[in-house]
């Protein structure tokens, strides 16, 4: 076997969470490089980030200080030794500079918003670069002397170091947060270290996701394995089913719950669009009696998720004794898929990634005792992603970029119907003489496959974010509306 063919399909960039706000962020800014990246906790041993052999680390910022008692570290020799290319910002930066042998100083000179950074010394890391630009700094502390071996590439009036690498050792790192959109050519930045430095490859396209999740799924679901979508009307759970009908066609079939929380006219509206805009099966059941009943009293949001994802999966388990009377006999739906995205597991807590923000019904409200295997092409995707995503697959703009009500946040508010007219759950069909609605003749087909294309032009969306504000070192609170 050659060493192309056991080459996995793309690099991996893991992202070190040290407690910043931004590192999610900075780990989209890692795929808009059209590198894979994922973000794990600075808890995490180096030893098992190392054996996930990573083409990078980023050391993301942080709210403390590197001196502080109880700040957030990591093994930096054991780090260092591994021969990985690691990238520093900010309190990553620092933590670089003194686990080398560097200078870290509370200097008293703090910089916090946008701030002239001066390059003395391009390198690789800053080349093309304007020799004086804006950056977005953040910061209490300050490095006073880079480690040995490293070029000083950046300084600001109170930083002498702001910016430094070590190409042949695969080394760098900038005091300013590069991520956010008020620092100048900070993509350019992280490009140069992912490209120039550690040597990543630039594989990471929408076109090549949509191939690789139909490929999956495909082998996930056999070639005689039913599955069952649950739909919402937002984009999530529309390009999941997108991804997995082009996996295996009519065997398919997408439930969309009609829970009683959802805006006026959204339900007729899903019943009408969807079919034409997937090519999959539709069921539509009438359970608002039963979520309503549910929720009754319960004022507690997280309480509320639990019930819905609960419900949800009872609601499902039910429709797919409707579901197979059409499927041939002896067949199972086994199979249950969920838009489940990135944030959803990293916010849950789940998987490798920050503390547990809030439990999402795609993660934390599954019930033990569920009945089917999980099918979740989204799960390692942001949301902009799936988006360009949905637009590869043909799906129109309407469909890829539909926000549906969120049934834990409808719940709370006053967008639930009146139960006087809701009736126990019971599946109806949609507008059509069968109760499931047949795909389109020109969507049903499966095995078709999008073309390849950089998911950078997500950027003028996922750019649209405010910058972190000043702490000891580096922030992980709300940032300004406006620098």
């Amino acid at each position: 076997m050659t060493a192309e063919e056991t080459q996995p399909e793309h690099d991996l960039v893991l992202v070190v969470d040290f407690g910043a706000q931004y590192a999610q962020l900075i780990a989209r800014r890692v795929r808009e490089a059209r590198v894979y990246s994922e973000i794990v906790p600075h808890t995490m041993p180096v030893a098992e980030m190392v054996a996930r052999n990573p083409k990078a680390i980023i050391l993301s910022g942080g709210p403390s200080s590197v001196y502080e008692p109880g700040a957030p570290t990591i093994d930096t020799d054991a780090l260092f030794g591994t021969g990985t290319a690691v990238f520093g910002m900010c309190y990553g930066f620092q933590l670089m500079a003194r686990g080398l042998g560097g200078e870290v100083s509370a200097t008293g000179a703090r910089e916090y918003g946008r701030t002239r950074v001066h390059v003395g010394h391009a390198g690789t890391l800053l080349g093309g670069i304007p020799t004086e630009h804006n950056v977005w700094m953040s910061h209490g502390d300050s490095v006073t002397a880079a480690p040995a071996g490293f070029d000083v590439l950046a300084a600001t009036e109170v930083t002498p170091v702001a910016a430094f690498e070590d190409v042949d050792r695969g080394l760098a790192g900038v005091q300013w947060h590069p991520e956010v959109l008020h620092s100048e050519h900070g993509q350019k930045v992280l490009e140069h270290f992912l490209w120039d430095i550690a040597g990543c490859r630039q594989t990471w396209t929408i076109g090549n996701i949509a191939e690789e999740q139909i490929e999956r799924i495909r082998e996930q679901v056999g070639p005689d394995g039913r599955a069952i979508c649950g739909l919402s009307g937002g984009v999530d759970s529309a390009v999941a089913a997108a991804i997995v009908q082009k996996a295996i066609g009519d065997r398919l079939t997408c439930v969309y719950v009609d829970h009683g929380l959802m805006r006026k006219g959204e339900t007729e509206q899903i019943e009408r669009d969807f079919v034409a805009s997937t090519g999959a099966k539709l069921v539509v059941v009438d359970a608002e009696k039963q979520f309503l009943d549910a929720l009754a009293g319960v004022t507690d949001p997280e309480t509320k998720r639990k019930i819905i994802g609960r419900e949800f999966i009872r609601t499902f388990e039910a429709a797919e004794i409707d579901v197979i009377k059409d499927a041939p006999e002896g067949t199972k739906v086994g199979f249950l898929v969920q838009g489940t995205l990135y944030p959803d597991v990293v916010e849950s807590g789940g998987g490798a990634g920050t503390s547990n923000i809030k439990s999402h019904h795609n993660v934390g409200g599954l019930p033990e005792d569920l009945e089917f295997e999980l099918v979740e092409p989204l799960r390692t995707l942001f949301k902009d992603e799936v988006r360009l995503v949905g637009e590869q697959l043909g799906l129109p703009r309407r469909s890829s970029g539909a926000t549906p009500s969120p049934a834990p946040a409808s719940a709370s508010g006053s967008s639930a119907r009146s139960p006087a007219s809701a009736s126990t759950s019971s599946a109806r069909p949609t507008p059509s003489p069968a109760r499931s609605s047949p795909p389109p003749a020109s969507t049903a087909t499966s095995g078709s496959s999008p073309s390849s294309s950089s998911p950078t032009s997500a950027r003028s969306a996922s750019r649209a974010t405010a910058a972190p504000t000043v702490t000891p070192s580096c922030s992980a609170r709300s940032p300004p509306r406006t620098p």
